[in-house]
């Protein structure tokens, strides 16, 4: 797969980016727009990544520096699990295990193909820190071995002023569920 965008797409990803970065500079204090831009351009597959997210409905903005490694972090920030990464399985192995009424992909599946990784519960913990996310929906949570070893996964919402942690057999899914994406740059 082509893992790169053209140069008009490129241009209105950006803009969308610095915009939203700019509206919602709580997410990233003591973080210059351009620094990030900087290091976006040296990375075209990450333009790339960032431009799956977007147009999966996640709206992706930064949410970190790791001053320590020179990393910058972005993730999903829309206010529910983005709509076009919904109605999805965990991953493959609970995709083949259904017999019937298959979806159409995986969570873990999918966020391999946009070169993303799905958040665990730290991170979602951090991104709560920053807002009410999924106040009607659910996200697929990264799931720890022995958890998806007996069969489950996780996932995350945010009911009642406070945010839960879930199960689920791994090989559900629903019109309200679907992960969040983080990249790191």
């Amino acid at each position: 797969m082509n893992k790169s965008i053209s140069n008009i797409e490129k241009t209105n990803l950006l803009k969308t980016l610095k915009l939203r970065f700019e509206k919602n500079i709580h997410r990233h204090k003591n973080i210059n727009w351009s620094e990030v831009e900087a290091r976006l351009n040296k990375y075209p597959e990450k333009l790339w990544s960032l431009n799956m997210m977007e147009t999966t409905g996640g709206e992706p903005d930064v949410i970190g520096y790791d001053k320590q490694n020179d990393i910058f972090t972005l993730c999903d920030c829309s206010a529910e699990s983005p709509a076009g990464r919904r109605s999805l399985c965990y991953d493959q192995e609970a995709l083949e295990s259904r017999k019937a009424n298959k979806p159409q992909n995986s969570a873990i599946n999918m966020a391999c193909q946009m070169g993303v990784e799905v958040l665990d519960e730290q991170q979602y913990l951090h991104l709560q820190s920053l807002g009410n996310f999924d106040t009607k929906t659910s996200s697929w949570l990264r799931t720890i071995k022995e958890v998806r070893e007996l069969g489950g996964a996780i996932f995350g919402d945010f009911r009642f002023g406070r945010v839960f942690f879930y199960h689920n057999g791994a090989e559900s899914y629903y019109a309200a569920r679907g992960f969040r994406a983080i990249l790191r740059v």
